[in-house]
């Protein structure tokens, strides 16, 4: 019989749906609550499985509508949520690499320096000690800032700090603020330690891992950490060349700001389309053409075995990779002078074939069960689908179907891109024959 851990496809989702279950059992009491009551089944389970998957969507007020218990009993579940996909993808991934040869094992070791099933106890180690030092610090800074910028209490100035910090780091999106961190459009000393944390949590420990030892040697990095640091630089300056060029004269995003304050909200905005799900500027004003550039980044997401969702940096610019070999006429497909398997090349592919395919229904489903617009129905769909929560302001109003579709596309997307990925690896199998080739006509 095989172990449970064999079979990632089930261990993973079992856990995630054990913990959601369980903060809805908490979320349910009235002591969970500010009003009279506890909060309706479908409030907590939608909150709960926001909150696990560290999306942060909401149905209702985080700051109004539930207790100092229930926020506690929030930010507890997306700290577990954020702690167990990091190290679940990570041990997965190295779970991945003991089920290849060992002449395999060697030669990517030696030329991709990737983890090893001895680095178990350090990557875990590392994992706590950036989680608590990031958290602290961040931590630290907010809270100082709130106290003697603006006159809040130690006790309120120290819970929000860390509400924000933790919901930073782990990608979440919760606020104890009712508008985000709209309240600090103008602030940098607050939404620079925020926008340090959500990056940080959203590169993934395997590039944690390797810069800890190879910080100053990137010549020896590893293809996956060169990809996942170049990438992010890249997208983190799309995202913010985008906002900023398309709503520098919006008077409902960054018109209302001078110049260094539309580019630090630029910024911010580029960041949390990260999976982070804050907002200093109101998306549901945002023009047309940002959303779309939107839409693009939230579904591209973080770093793989981080906090952060969509189906990954790696994932989208290998394919371009593929794409350019392609276009060249090469027969392998190199990153970086080094090959790239074909095998990793079709796990790409189907991780966003399938993406586009659970987005395509989500969206049908919400068109079919509400009236609005396409636009706010998409970007609401790849909101939930990348675990980023964003969103146009039409969370709140959709009806119990449309919940349950958010809240399966949260599951999913939290879930289904770690599960799927090492499942595929974890199935592959070597069969003795080969069919006759036949070339189909494409494109």
């Amino acid at each position: 019989m095989r172990h449970p851990i064999q079979r990632p496809a089930r261990l993973v989702p079992l856990a995630f749906l054990i913990a959601i279950l369980v903060g809805t059992a908490l979320l349910m009491l009235p002591v969970s609550r500010s009003g009279p009551e506890g909060a309706p089944f479908l409030t907590a389970l939608f909150t709960a499985t926001s909150a696990i998957c560290v999306t942060g969507l909401v149905v209702q007020d985080t700051p109004t509508y539930w207790s100092g218990f229930g926020q506690g009993v929030i930010l507890v579940l997306f700290q577990v949520g954020g702690f167990g996909i990091m190290t679940g993808a990570t041990l997965l991934g190295l779970l991945v690499t003991r089920r290849l040869k060992l002449t395999s094992r060697l030669v990517a070791q030696a030329e991709t320096k990737s983890l090893t099933l001895g680095d178990v106890t350090g990557i875990l180690r590392l994992i706590l000690l950036v989680t608590v030092v990031v958290e602290l610090l961040t931590t630290a800074l907010l809270a100082l800032r709130l106290r003697y910028s603006y006159d809040n209490p130690w006790d309120e100035a120290l819970w929000n700090g860390l509400f924000q910090a933790v919901s930073a780091f782990n990608n979440a999106g919760f606020s104890t603020y009712s508008d985000s961190l709209s309240g600090f459009a103008a602030d940098p000393a607050v939404l620079a330690p925020i926008m340090a944390a959500v990056v940080i949590g959203g590169l993934g420990f395997p590039v944690l891992f390797e810069l800890r030892k190879e910080m100053l040697k990137p010549a020896r990095w590893s293809i996956h950490t060169k990809i996942t640091l170049l990438g992010t630089a890249f997208l983190l300056l799309l995202g913010l060349t985008a906002t900023a060029a398309y709503e520098w004269s919006n008077p409902a995003t960054l018109g209302a700001f001078d110049w260094p304050e539309k580019l630090l909200n630029a910024a911010s905005h580029s960041v949390m389309t990260r999976t982070a799900g804050f907002n200093s500027i109101d998306v549901g004003g945002m023009r047309i053409e940002t959303l779309t550039v939107t839409y693009a980044l939230m579904l591209i997401g973080g770093g793989s075995a981080g906090t952060a969702g969509g189906i990954k940096v790696t994932t989208f610019f290998l394919l371009g990779f593929v794409v350019w070999a392609e276009i060249r006429g090469q027969n392998d497909t190199t990153a970086f002078n080094r090959r790239i398997g074909t095998h990793v090349q079709r796990q790409a592919l189907t991780i966003v074939l399938l993406a586009a395919g659970i987005i395509g229904a989500g969206v049908l489903i919400l068109l079919s069960v509400t009236s609005f617009p396409l636009h706010d129905v998409v970007f609401e769909v790849v909101s939930a689908f990348a675990t980023v929560g964003l969103s146009t302001g039409i969370t709140g109003d959709l009806p119990a179907a449309g919940q349950l579709t958010i809240i399966a596309l949260m599951f999913v997307g939290r879930v289904g891109t770690i599960t799927l990925a090492s499942a595929l690896a974890l199935q592959e199998r070597y069969v003795p024959f080969r069919y006759p080739e036949e070339r189909p006509i494409v494109g």
